[in-house]
């Protein structure tokens, strides 16, 4: 097909994600150093404008006609885990759309799916997929956005995945590329997405929601013991069992809805600790199903990501997980990207993963 228009030629990577009527978006020259030079980055709201009106001022930035990778946001698509069909690999989309029909929010028919092999296929046992299912609402307002940008739009990935190419980059640069390693990125202060991988794969991922006032809660020594002061009150370990009707990675019960009193039952935690703690239980929860699913790969280590916070969060979870916890901080990858406000950086962390995206994956 021949545009009507003629392409931006360069190596520049335009990566955007598009959702609550927000645009965030990054625009990166690869070196020859393996780095990324960001030429820009923002984050951009429709606010009451028309899309002709909203789409005249991302031109007037200079954000037209590039080739460009979409990343989906956590709030825009389901991530379900498997058994994987036993199928031919043409097959499997197909097999999968069946098996996933009465794990949706939607009609099957009203979705797009892909399919990505949990793991990296060299330990023993049963297979699993993780499967992206997608509204067609969703990926058509992305690309009706990209078609009145001029955007060739050769990819629509995931934020599960961009993080785990951030963590993989991390991992290798400390030359630690084959050890299981975890990432924590909290972007919007409403939501944490948790991935674990190993050999450069994703194996585990959980979205969670966080408990109203996490955000502006203290997080400080103080709260040491009251984890194991609580512990009567959560389902034992050995009962978090995998629950494959949710998120991939969404084992057992969800404890982000759980009431401060339900939590407090066995140490009455003051109000501003028991969001809080509700998030220490998520993390740990789900770090104990690692253990105990993967034990052949034992956790190297965990890294988050909370804004400005990072430090400070990765501090407290040290202390409280009684593990090494570092801060997620990739600007050593992607310089350019510091001089951004610390808003906008927390916004356009996961789309620099996507910078970092090999091909030969589906995702």
């Amino acid at each position: 097909m021949r545009w009507p228009w003629q392409r931006k030629i360069s190596g520049d990577q335009l990566v955007v994600s598009w959702s609550g009527q927000t645009l965030a978006y990054v625009l990166a020259r690869p070196s020859q150093d393996g780095l990324h030079q960001v030429l820009k980055l923002g984050v951009v709201s429709q606010g009451g404008d028309s899309l002709d009106a909203f789409v005249h001022r991302l031109q007037a930035q200079g954000l037209k006609g590039f080739e460009t990778h979409i990343m989906l946001r956590p709030e825009q698509y389901q991530l379900l885990q498997i058994d994987t069909p036993a199928v031919p690999p043409e097959e499997l989309r197909a097999a999968a759309r069946y098996q996933i029909r009465d794990m949706i929010n939607s009609h099957v028919d009203d979705v797009t799916l892909d399919v990505m092999r949990v793991g990296d296929e060299q330990q023993k046992g049963k297979s699993h997929l993780f499967v992206v299912a997608a509204p067609n609402a969703v990926v058509r307002s992305v690309l009706d956005l990209g078609d009145a940008m001029h955007w060739a739009v050769s990819v629509i990935d995931i934020q599960e995945t961009a993080q785990r190419n951030l963590q993989n980059a991390l991992i290798a640069r400390d030359g630690l590329a084959g050890q299981a390693n975890a990432s924590l990125v909290v972007v919007n202060g409403q939501e944490a997405v948790l991935t674990i991988s190993a050999n450069e794969e994703l194996f585990y991922s959980r979205s969670f929601d966080l408990p109203e006032g996490f955000f502006d809660a203290s997080w400080h020594p103080a709260t040491v013991g009251l984890m194991a002061e609580q512990t009567e009150a959560f389902t034992p370990v050995q009962d978090y069992v995998p629950d494959y009707n949710g998120q991939a990675g969404a084992y057992g019960q969800d404890y982000s809805a759980m009431s401060a009193g339900a939590l407090s039952s066995s140490s009455d935690p003051s109000e501003h600790e028991a969001p809080v703690q509700r998030f220490l239980v998520e993390v740990q929860r789900s770090l104990d199903v690692w253990d105990r699913t993967w034990s052949s790969l034992p956790l190297h280590g965990v890294r988050v990501y909370a804004g400005d916070r990072s430090d400070q969060l990765a501090q407290w979870l040290s202390t409280q997980l009684g593990q090494p916890v570092l801060a997620l901080d990739v600007r050593a990858l992607f310089p350019g990207c510091e001089s951004a406000p610390s808003d906008v950086q927390a916004l356009c962390l996961p789309l620099l993963g996507v910078l970092l995206r090999r091909e030969s994956r589906k995702l």
